[in-house]
């Protein structure tokens, strides 16, 4: 293995991806808990609490351990930005179509998420993607495609309105991920996390307040799920999230949507009973033979200018 390869693809960053490929693949099911048909919460109202209370918890600890919080004008403005498109942009927009779709098709759709930020990579950087690349990406695509098709062909699973709100979930995600590799700060990864979770949380309200949503009367299962998107989906995943884009390439970062999707139907076949078919397991594969082939072409590139 080249030096070059351990520098890029380092077991720190690949530990922390890690725990984003699990966890984030569970998010799915705890929003669709908490946002269904009587579960009690509305869907912003959940993003506020959920980041507002994170970003405060994050907040104390980076504070408490004597870490630097206070932010320069450059941070702030990376760190809000990022926050806006990030939280209310693209986990807005997930909470929303849960309401009107299962847990595992909205990961399912999300999924395009490494797409996108190639694509406005390439678009940013001026430069065509390899060959190799783009056959990653498209065979993880396909994946994709394959465990869609059998819910779009029986007309079922989501409306109009919940996929165009789930295809421009990944494209925000992607715009703010990329803003924080393409502007990073010098604050910790925890205290990045606290302020992109409050900037979030602002967000959040305002959104609430325009959509008019009643306050929440959450059930037993409403409040047990945003107790995990808390402390699970955010302090401990998204804060590793943060660790990984700075120790990592953006787009092996972002094979965490590829294998997302196969943990959320894995979950929601034991815990929701939804079925699992031949052509559900072909796409799971497929996934994560994109997965592969992305960091096989981050182990095999050449340096740039070669």
């Amino acid at each position: 293995m080249s030096q070059r390869f351990r520098s890029t693809l380092s077991p720190r960053g690949l530990a922390n991806l890690f725990i984003v490929y699990v966890v984030w693949g569970s998010t799915y099911l705890a929003i669709r808990l908490a946002v269904r048909d009587g579960a009690g919460f509305a869907p912003f109202i959940l993003g506020a609490v959920r980041v507002l209370v994170a970003g405060g918890v994050l907040l104390a600890w980076a504070a408490l351990r004597g870490t630097r919080i206070r932010l320069t004008k450059a941070e702030w403005g990376t760190l809000a930005i990022s926050g806006l498109l990030l939280w209310p942009g693209a986990n807005g927009l997930v909470n929303w179509a849960e309401q009107r779709t299962d847990s595992g098709y909205a990961a399912l759709l999300v999924g395009a998420l490494p797409i996108w930020a190639a694509v406005l990579e390439f678009i940013l950087d001026r430069r065509r993607p390899s060959w190799r690349l783009v056959g990653a990406l498209v065979v993880g695509f396909g994946g994709l495609a394959l465990l869609t098709a059998p819910r779009l062909a029986a007309g079922g699973g989501a409306d109009p309105m919940a996929i165009l709100a789930l295809v421009g979930a990944p494209i925000t995600w992607a715009m703010g991920s990329i803003l924080q590799t393409r502007r990073p700060v010098a604050v910790s990864p925890v205290v990045s996390a606290a302020y992109l979770h409050l900037a979030g949380g602002v967000g959040f309200i305002f959104l609430s307040l325009a959509a008019r949503e009643p306050l929440p009367a959450p059930s037993v299962h409403a409040w047990g799920a945003l107790g995990y998107l808390i402390v699970a989906g955010s302090i401990l995943a998204f804060t590793s999230f943060v660790r990984a884009l700075r120790l990592l390439p953006t787009s092996v970062v972002m094979t965490y949507a590829y294998v997302n999707p196969a943990i959320a139907v894995m979950l929601g076949w034991a815990v929701l009973g939804e079925r699992v078919t031949p052509s559900i397991l072909g796409g799971m594969a497929l996934v994560l033979l994109g997965v592969w082939g992305v960091f096989r072409e981050k182990r095999t590139a050449p340096p740039p200018g070669r």
